[in-house]
């Protein structure tokens, strides 16, 4: 149960609440960063778009799996890892394709949406830390949030190393680093489900 004090359907209806507003804010920047990547030709920020859609998704889950059985709140996790895994994978497709071929990233526009997107993740890091310890399922939450946050941070930084060096390495890395932190994060997602599980087998 969330550690709100309040009884066990009133955490569930605070739970849905913040899952949905999260999932209004992801699947919105998801479009956001995704225009703005194509048309700055970024790297990062398409990736970090492909990211807000997997954390839609996985909010999306999340609010599924809210005052369920123990075992479906461990599905959705493990899918929603799965889920993470396929993206990331998806992004790192991307960005070795754009080292191969190259891009000329606009490093203003990524320094731009990268503060709109790490204001955005912040705030919702903010709300779901508040539920992290309430099941598996809001666990998987806090942690992709949290990546995010790092994840806009180096888009930032890289957005000022793409003008200041005049080149679109910069763009790529971090496209490579988002693609590693989404896969990594689904794979650490699985293990804690896989651990759960154990634990109440």
């Amino acid at each position: 149960m969330s550690g709100c004090g309040c009884g066990t359907d009133q955490a569930d209806q605070l739970e849905r609440k913040t899952l949905l507003i999260l999932l209004l804010i992801n699947l919105s920047m998801f479009f956001v960063e995704l225009a703005s990547g194509i048309f700055a030709d970024s790297t990062g920020l398409i990736s970090d778009s492909l990211d807000m859609l997997a954390d839609a998704m996985v909010y999306l889950i999340a609010l599924y799996a809210v005052g369920k059985h123990l075992s479906l709140k461990q599905k959705a996790a493990r899918f929603s890892g799965y889920v993470h895994i396929f993206l990331g994978l998806l992004v790192l497709f991307e960005s070795s394709r754009r080292f191969l071929y190259g891009s000329e990233p606009e490093g203003p526009f990524m320094i731009y949406f990268g503060i709109i997107a790490l204001a955005a993740n912040t705030y919702c890091l903010y709300l779901i830390s508040k539920h992290r310890h309430s099941g598996i399922h809001m666990k998987a939450s806090f942690i992709f949030s949290a990546n995010d946050v790092l994840v806009n941070l180096g888009i930032i930084i890289s957005g000022f190393l793409v003008i200041q060096l005049n080149s679109h390495y910069p763009d790529i890395v971090i496209g490579t680093i988002v693609s590693i932190v989404v896969i990594r994060g689904g794979i650490l997602i699985l293990n804690e489900a896989k651990q759960e599980k154990c634990e109440n087998s």
